[in-house]
């Protein structure tokens, strides 16, 4: 069954969904980012080309002819091909192909909406029984 682990408080959302993938890529060997729309779609793969700084997460969007064999696929498209270890979910809602997946990632940022979305999924989850993990990522430094 899917680990689903919260990691909220966040202020830089896109900046902890790349150090995340780049930890989940090195960890698990593949991932699948679900994000809310073209334009963060776009924002993150940019930001994917550049941090970390010193190493390369090889990713692509999911129309892509290459993506059966990239271990990172960054999309908005709620739709999900091929295998991958870690699903990542940048959306207000559950990704109807989560359970497929060993592990789901949630990030939660600190505006108000983001968070009462975040609280609905963890409700979710939670009543579908699944294993929950949260990290308050404003107790660290």
């Amino acid at each position: 069954m899917t680990v689903i682990d919260f990691y909220t408080h966040v202020d830089d959302v896109l900046g902890v969904a790349a150090r995340l993938v780049h930890k989940a890529y090195a960890q698990h060997g593949s991932v699948r980012v679900l994000t809310p729309d073209a334009q963060t779609t776009d924002a993150l793969d940019r930001m994917l080309w550049v941090h970390p700084a010193t190493s390369f997460v090889p990713h692509c969007r999911l129309s892509s002819e290459v993506a059966r064999d990239t271990p990172v696929i960054v999309d908005h498209a709620a739709a999900h091909e091929g295998s991958a270890g870690v699903l990542v979910n940048l959306t207000a809602e559950p990704p109807p192909f989560f359970a497929r997946f060993e592990r789901l990632v949630e990030i939660i940022g600190r505006d108000e909406p983001t968070a009462a979305a975040g609280r609905t999924r963890f409700r979710h989850y939670r009543e579908r029984g699944y294993e929950l993990r949260a990290h308050n990522l404003s107790e660290r430094g």
